[in-house]
């Protein structure tokens, strides 16, 4: 039996952030994880090629917050780099975000008068509000219906807020944030010194394993919430990618990192050419080029769930494991799988800080606020 201050469940993003403030505050932690490697859902490795490959699809950090940044600059250097993505429409290769010029193009510059008016009641309808039909359907409709296996209409409207328009007619994802970057040397590194030092056992289950370690203070599982209920409520939906990495002899394939197919025709999502996000010392000398092609699928076991599924039935059933995990005394349930949410990266490190400040509140630890 191994008994620490803290238990915590998952090597990814979450855990690995809180198992980092706890010990910097003299806490003894161990960190489990059922994969066979660390980081979770941001591992990365480099290919024989010398491409650098996220293992579960492309991971572009953007970041507005000193205190997430700063904190991330203690364990890895950052280079800086913005996604520019395209969409495939009729053969041409266009830039998604689509800016303000296209629209007026497609749609003239009066299309505003033409959105959908009132209280949006789904995905499609809050897309139409503000965008063109146009827009939508040659963009957004295809590739969201393929994304999640459902008609847009039966998606929660909230999944639009991610749906945005570059009015600066700036060609990159994020344009906004002060931060655009990636770790010089991958993500797997940055987690594997996030946790430097911490004890960590890897292909270990703890669901199946729980008589064999115990939370002195508390346990912290970020692993799917559902599932650490034993399903008595039902299973939450989820979405993944199936992954078809491929190494060609071109030098360079398409025109940037990301490309989107929101043909209905095409089962593929999007296409990822890996040397386009490499640091311009090393993305000369990979051999060929490097793609991987994402078709969406959805996975029965959960060590492919990665998308949590945004319709209304899906949030009422989290919500009937959140109320019980609630009546848990010191068992903390979050991140991505456990609060049943998509965190982009800054996020899900954002929240991992103002939780681990609250635990560190809760255990009268004295401490710097950590909250992002």
């Amino acid at each position: 039996m191994t008994e620490k201050d803290f238990v915590i469940v998952g090597a990814g993003l979450t855990g690995s952030t809180i198992a980092r403030i706890l010990t910097d505050h003299n806490q003894n932690v161990i960190i489990l994880d059922r994969k066979n490697h660390l980081a979770g859902n941001v591992f990365d490795y480099r290919h024989e090629s010398g491409a650098m490959i996220h293992k579960y699809g492309p991971h572009y950090f953007r970041c507005g917050s000193e205190k997430i940044w700063n904190f991330l600059n203690r364990f890895t250097e950052f280079y800086n780099w913005s996604a520019t993505i395209r969409s495939k429409v009729n053969g041409e290769y266009l830039n998604w975000p689509v800016n303000q010029d296209y629209i007026e193009k497609i749609a003239g510059k009066d299309w505003g008068e033409e959105t959908f008016k009132g209280e949006p009641s789904n995905f499609e309808e809050a897309c139409l509000a503000k965008m063109p039909r146009q827009l939508y359907e040659l963009f957004i409709k295809g590739y969201t219906e393929k994304q999640w296996g459902v008609k847009a209409t039966e998606l929660d409207k909230e999944l639009a807020v991610r749906i945005t328009i570059n009015k600066s007619n700036v060609n990159t994802l994020t344009p906004n944030h002060r931060w655009n970057a990636l770790p010089r040397n991958g993500y797997t590194e940055m987690v594997r010194n996030m946790i430097d030092g911490i004890p960590l056992e890897l292909e270990t289950d703890y669901l199946l394993h729980k008589d064999k370690v115990t939370a002195k203070k508390m346990l912290i599982f970020t692993g799917p919430i559902d599932e650490f209920f034993g399903y008595k409520y039902g299973k939450l939906k989820y979405r993944g990618q199936e992954r078809r990495v491929e190494h060609i002899e071109e030098t360079q394939h398409q025109p940037c990192i990301q490309v989107n197919y929101p043909n209905v025709e095409d089962p593929r999502i999007r296409t990822i050419e890996w040397k386009h996000l490499m640091h311009p010392d090393e993305k000369d000398k990979v051999k060929g080029t490097m793609l991987t092609h994402e078709t969406p699928f959805t996975p029965e076991n959960s060590a492919s769930f990665e998308y949590p599924f945004p319709d209304k039935a899906n949030k009422q059933l989290y919500e009937q494991y959140r109320a019980e995990s609630e009546k848990l005394e010191n068992v903390l349930i979050c991140g991505r799988l456990g609060e049943y949410r998509y965190y982009d990266m800054d996020q899900a490190i954002g929240r991992a800080m103002k939780l681990a400040s609250g635990i560190l509140e809760k255990f009268e630890i004295p401490s710097e606020e950590y909250a992002a």
